[in-house]
């Protein structure tokens, strides 16, 4: 049975009520234990006899509560489950999970279907058919006299067998474009695992950058608090003023509202994630925002490789040639068509008192030619024939509009790169310069608002790294899916 979700507030109300009803437990067990040893009132060989008489019951009472507990609050187990994951774990677990995937596997079935139903069109078509009738006509006595029965009844049954022979190739273009419709939910398929590859891995690094935004802005709390802490000392030893214990404590109270921001930053990132992989539980990552080396192709290389690969873009050609296909299904209806059929059975007839009873049998040659339809056929062509043109037209479109995405994936590649780059090393310049601030400041030769400055600018270096290389990291992966080889041969997501 499937578990319902439990949102982040439920559970967070459900882990503090659950806390609240466990200490409560607690304190009952023990009063009950407390009770029994009657430790101030009996002497010791009495309270020898009772500590080894109640012990079993102690034992009893304990799991008694802790049971009821158990029972009480089911979904705290559920709540508290945190399910750990790197990169490549999170997309296998979407291969298997995510529902765009689990949809075009569904359509596959369904071209499977159409595949079947397309192909029934070329194989014999046998059905069995049977009658009872009794038919009573009273003016056959006037026209004959009597001589022939007003009543018959009459039963038989047959089973017939219908092929087509010729049909101007209805039946092979509708099964070929059935066929070419394989290939079209293959590409389907693809489609669906690189865009999820894609969702997934930037879900991935954002959690990565929310986790270190969130350390960023916890590490400039501590260190707020760290200067209240300075200042106060500072102030009862009479070398600091009430401003500078002011200031402190303005400084502490600024400092957490983005602890709160990025914290509720981390816990959004993270459902998301468990959105994408249809998970249950909920979810925590393993890495760090880790640069792999990649050489960058050229544009023109990127381009052909999209071209060749892009599902979007094998799709509208396998669509292409369905609509082919269809222009030859269409162009058929006013064509000529020869089946072949037959019919073996058994037929039964009494009239009056003459009865008679035997084998039945029929084969023949069957030749349809609806030469003139009011035109209908000459529309359903040249509305087969308008779809392809479409779907032309839909592919140079599609082929342009991949040619800009792969100029932004690359633009955004080097400029991810060269932001990389340029903060690499100023996030050590700033720890340096906040060291050189404090002690400075310490020492009485820099002023408060110095210090202020150093922080601002490491936080802010910190910041803007951890960003860029997320950034680096995303636009990698949406390189890779302009091209079309997201998650394909030995290339994967970074």
């Amino acid at each position: 049975m499937k578990i319902p979700y439990i949102s982040t507030q439920r559970r967070r109300d459900a882990e503090t009520q659950g806390k609240h009803a466990a200490k409560i437990s607690w304190q009952f067990t023990a009063g009950i234990i407390r009770a029994f040893e009657l430790r101030s009132v009996l002497q010791d060989d009495t309270y020898q006899f009772c500590q080894f008489s109640f012990a079993p019951l102690r034992l009893c009472v304990t799991v008694i509560c802790l049971s009821s507990f158990v029972l009480c609050y089911p979904h705290l187990s559920r709540a508290a489950e945190v399910r750990t994951l790197t990169l490549d774990q999170a997309l296998e677990i979407a291969v298997a999970r995510n529902r765009d995937i689990l949809k075009a596997r569904e359509f596959y079935n369904q071209v499977q279907g159409k595949y079947v139903e397309e192909r029934s069109a070329a194989l014999p078509q046998i059905t069995l058919t049977g009658q009872l009738s009794r038919q009573q006509d009273d003016s056959q006595k006037i026209l004959t006299g009597g001589f022939i029965p007003t009543r018959q009844d009459t039963g038989g049954a047959e089973l017939g067998i219908s092929q087509v022979v010729y049909s101007w190739g209805k039946v092979g273009a509708a099964i070929r474009a059935a066929d070419i419709g394989f290939r079209t939910a293959d590409e389907r398929l693809r489609m669906a695992r690189q865009g999820t590859y894609r969702d997934v891995s930037t879900a991935f690094y954002d959690i990565l950058l929310a986790r270190e935004l969130h350390a960023i802005s916890r590490q400039n709390l501590e260190q707020k608090s760290r200067h209240l802490d300075e200042a106060q000392r500072k102030y009862a030893a009479g070398v600091a003023t009430d401003y500078d214990v002011l200031a402190a404590e303005v400084s502490v109270q600024n400092a957490r509202p983005d602890l709160i921001r990025t914290g509720n930053q981390l816990r959004s990132t993270k459902d998301r994630l468990r959105f994408i992989l249809a998970l249950e539980e909920d979810v925590e990552v393993a890495g760090e925002l880790e640069l792999p080396p990649a050489a960058l192709p050229s544009y023109e290389e990127s381009l052909a490789v999209a071209r060749k690969r892009r599902p979007e873009l094998e799709e509208l050609r396998r669509r292409k040639e369905i609509a082919g296909e269809l222009v030859t299904i269409a162009n058929a209806d006013d064509k000529p068509r020869l089946d072949i059929k037959g019919g073996y059975g058994w037929r039964r007839l009494e009239a009056g008192d003459v009865r008679g009873d035997g084998q039945d049998w029929n084969v023949g040659l069957y030749l349809s030619f609806p030469f003139f339809d009011g035109l209908k056929t000459r529309g359903k062509v040249a509305q087969a024939e308008s779809e392809r043109h479409a779907l032309e037209i839909d592919e140079a479109k599609q082929s342009d509009a991949i040619s800009l995405e792969i100029r932004d994936a690359l633009n955004h590649v080097r400029e991810a790169q060269e932001i990389v780059s340029a903060l690499t090393g100023t996030v050590a310049q700033a720890e340096r310069l906040l060291t050189m601030a404090e002690k400075g400041y310490e020492l009485g030769v820099k002023i408060r608002l110095e210090v202020d400055d150093a922080e601002l600018n490491l936080n802010q270096a910190k910041g803007n790294l951890a960003l860029a290389r997320r950034d680096y990291l995303a636009a990698l992966v949406n390189l890779n899916w302009t091209t079309g080889v997201l998650g394909e041969g030995n290339v994967s997501a970074p």
